[in-house]
C-alpha cells in the first residue's frame, strides 16, 4: 500500500494535467484521474516493465480521458454552453491579466474540441507535453506514422479555424 501511495503522490498533479488537458474540463479531468488510478492499482501487478512507467500510466490517462470524452460527446455543446453562462455571471474577472488568462484558456480549450479525441491526444501530448513523435506513437501504441498524420490533420484544422477568425476581424 504505501508503495501505491508513493506512485499517487509523485504521479497524481502529471495524471490531472494530461486529463484536463485531453477533456478540456476539471470535472471529468477529476474522473479520469480517479480512474486511471483505480486501474493502476488493480493493473499494478501486471505491469512488467516492458514499457517505462511514465508511459504506462500515460496510456492509461490517456485511453480514460478519451473514453470519458466519447461517452460524454452528446453533452459537450451543452456543458460549454452552460459554463460559458456561468462564467458571464459571476463576476470574478476583476483584473486584465485574469480576464485575458480565461480568454486563453477558454480559446485552447475551444480549439481542442474542434478535433477528435484521438488528435487532440496528439496535439496535447506533442505541444503542451513535448513528447516526441516516438514517445506519442508509444504511450497511444500506434505507429509513427499514424502519429505525424493525425498532427497534420489536426494543425490543419487548427490553422483552417485561425484563419476563418482572422477574415471575421
Amino acid at each position: 500500500m504505501s508503495a501505491f501511495e508513493e506512485i499517487y503522490s509523485t504521479t497524481s498533479d502529471y495524471v490531472y494535467t494530461v486529463a484536463v488537458n485531453i477533456t478540456g474540463n476539471s470535472a471529468d479531468a477529476d474522473e479520469v484521474t480517479q480512474d486511471v488510478f483505480l486501474k493502476v492499482f488493480r493493473r499494478l501487478k501486471d505491469f512488467h516493465f516492458r514499457a517505462s512507467f511514465k508511459t504506462w500510466i500515460y496510456r492509461i490517462t490517456l485511453n480514460s480521458a478519451i473514453s470519458r470524452l466519447r461517452k460524454r460527446a452528446k453533452w459537450r455543446s451543452q456543458e460549454s454552453e452552460y459554463s460559458d453562462s456561468i462564467a458571464h455571471k459571476s463576476g470574478r474577472n476583476t483584473t486584465r491579466e485574469a480576464v485575458d488568462r480565461e480568454y486563453n484558456e477558454l480559446r485552447v480549450r475551444s480549439m481542442l474540441e474542434m478535433l477528435n479525441p484521438d488528435q487532440r491526444a496528439c496535439i496535447v501530448l506533442r505541444g503542451i507535453e513535448g513528447l516526441s513523435y516516438r514517445e506519442i506513437a508509444e504511450v497511444l501504441s500506434i505507429n509513427i506514422n499514424t502519429v505525424r498524420s493525425r498532427l497534420r490533420r489536426a494543425r490543419g484544422i487548427l490553422v483552417a479555424r485561425h484563419r476563418k477568425e482572422a477574415k471575421k476581424k
